[in-house]
């Protein structure tokens, strides 16, 4: 390896994504070159640096303007090959796997249905040697398999597996335990649940219980932004949308959320009663960037109109 690529390897390799062939090739070039390993040391004293600079957050602004720009530019590219399409469906897929693991556990489970299923068939044809017994005949999916013992000189095996057992919690909204199995159902998208659960956490938010801390670790409040962004039913952001309303004055972060709804939402519903909840904050420099751009751009007359109206009155408020 020469210093070129050395140097160019170097910012890879002290972030642990440079491949193992590619390090140690690097490292048996720093054990000979001192200017490369010169180098090294800039460059942990540069991320030693960062680490003491605290992060600025980016004003709603800028994020605004950038959101708009980056629109702009995606409206410019051309339409992507049947291959390009095909490749990123893949790539999201396995995304969403990793992400998901109720989804990743439902798929393991319905892969072990079908090899049961396959294994009942072949057993048809070929019954077996020996009875099959089992420890414990508790309801329940199989979630794994944790070990396999052979009898020596036979073909009698014994498998250890775990099983999942449905439960239930009853009790108060207020309680730790029923706040983490809601978050978790707003996470997993399980038909009815993840709905009701959106409903409850947008109700706990509206009422002020555990979700008026302006901070960003706040557990409700993400995960309302998140079902506002990314949830696929209207319905289910119009209730996300209504929890957040009393936090848009104070928390940037849910202003950029409702904003980024008023551009970008293919509901009229939701863009509408996001424009309604934003009119206490209609003078804010972020609002007024969008509501000109909605005015001028959005497919609904209603909502064009909504928009002007806003900034009639924000003028007039200034």
């Amino acid at each position: 390896m020469n210093c070129n690529t050395a140097q160019h390897h170097i910012v890879l390799y002290l972030y642990g994504e440079l491949s193992d062939e590619a390090s140690h090739a690097l490292e048996s070039h720093l054990a000979e070159c001192d200017a490369c390993r010169r180098e090294v040391q800039v460059v942990q004293a540069l991320q030693h640096a960062m680490t003491l600079a605290a992060p600025e957050e980016p004003s709603a602004n800028l994020l605004t303007r950038s959101r708009i720009s980056l629109d702009d530019a995606l409206d410019t590219l051309p339409p992507r090959s049947p291959l390009d399409r095909v490749r990123t469906f893949i790539f999201n897929w396995g995304a969403q796997l990793r992400s998901a693991p109720v989804l990743a556990g439902l798929l393991m489970a319905a892969g072990f249905g079908a090899g049961h299923v396959t294994d009942s068939i072949r057993a048809a044809h070929n019954p077996p040697h020996s009875t099959i017994q089992l420890s414990s005949q508790a309801n329940g999916t199989i979630a794994n398999v944790t070990g396999i013992i052979q009898t020596p000189n036979s073909e009698v095996v014994q498998v250890n597996y775990n099983r999942v057992i449905p439960e239930s919690l009853q009790g108060s909204l207020d309680d730790p335990q029923v706040r983490q199995l809601l978050l978790l159902a707003a996470r997993n998208h399980t038909a009815g649940a993840h709905d009701d659960s959106v409903g409850l956490l947008a109700n706990e938010c509206r009422e002020g219980h555990e979700c008026g801390n302006d901070d960003a670790g706040n557990p409700i409040r993400n995960a309302l932004m998140v079902a506002l962004r990314y949830d696929k039913s209207s319905s289910v952001r119009l209730k996300a949308l209504n929890g957040l309303q009393p936090y848009i004055a104070q928390d940037s972060r849910v202003r950029d959320a409702v904003l980024d709804a008023i551009m970008h939402d293919d509901s009229a519903a939701v863009r509408s009663q996001a424009i309604a909840l934003i009119t206490p904050v209609g003078a804010d420099s972020s609002v007024q960037a969008v509501l000109h751009t909605v005015s001028q751009q959005d497919d609904s007359p209603a909502i064009r109109d909504a928009s002007v109206k806003l900034l009639h009155q924000s003028s007039g408020i200034q």
